[in-house]
């Protein structure tokens, strides 16, 4: 009996509303097309740090089968403030890390978005997503958050007087600091009882994470075969 080939929608989102495509590859014209954008709208492929994003011309194909939802959007200057400073971004979305580097904001505050009237303002982690679309203009601010707190590193208590650590500064607390650049390492760090936004989870290298009061990691490392 011969096999059945069935479509797979592909998810794509477009200036932030999600869409489905039943073909590997769309045009530049279909995705104006199908998000109702003029066709003479510079329409961008947003591609992950550090590389830039990418121009859609009308003809071209874009591959939907990558890992992933691929996001389209139009540039237009979107306005934001931090600390009272006007900053400008020609994306619809802007993640915690892009808030920092674009307004020089260090890892020692946190930034918070300013909530209207009397509701609670909110903390923006590292990697979530702000919609600078909505109406009105989204105010930021940078909070000291000093710290002194233990952390129990492999059991041990350790410790710490910044509000996040990286997952080299637990692997030097662990005791595994030498192995940071041996390439035949294989380095691991995991963590629970941590703060609501990152309760548990583990590290790569590169990644920060807010810590609390008596949070715990265990950070492992082993030689390759």
């Amino acid at each position: 009996m011969a096999k059945v080939h069935t479509k797979k929608s592909l998810a794509l989102e477009i200036e932030g509303r999600p869409y489905t495509w039943d073909e590997q590859f769309i045009t530049g014209k279909q995705l104006k097309n199908l998000a109702d954008i003029g066709l003479g709208e510079n329409l961008y492929l947003s591609l992950p740090d550090p590389w830039d994003d990418e121009l859609v011309e009308n003809e071209a194909n874009v591959d939907l089968s990558r890992e992933g939802i691929e996001y389209f959007f139009v540039k237009r200057a979107l306005h934001f403030t931090m600390d009272g400073k006007e900053f400008s971004w020609d994306k619809q979305f802007i993640t915690g890390n892009q808030l920092r580097r674009v307004t020089g904001v260090s890892a020692d505050f946190e930034v918070v978005l300013d909530s209207p009237g009397d509701f609670e303002d909110i903390v923006i982690g590292d990697k979530e997503r702000i919609d600078l679309a909505r109406p009105g203009t989204e105010h930021f601010k940078s909070v000291h958050t000093p710290t002194n707190v233990t952390l129990i590193v492999n059991g041990k208590p350790k410790e710490w007087t910044k509000s996040r650590i990286s997952f080299d500064e637990v692997v030097v607390l662990a005791g595994f600091g030498a192995m940071l650049d041996n390439p035949n390492a294989v380095l691991t760090v995991t963590y629970t009882n941590g703060p609501k936004k990152n309760s548990e989870g583990s590290m790569v290298r590169g990644d920060k994470v807010r810590v609390k009061n008596k949070m715990i990691f265990n950070a492992t490392a082993t030689n390759k075969s």
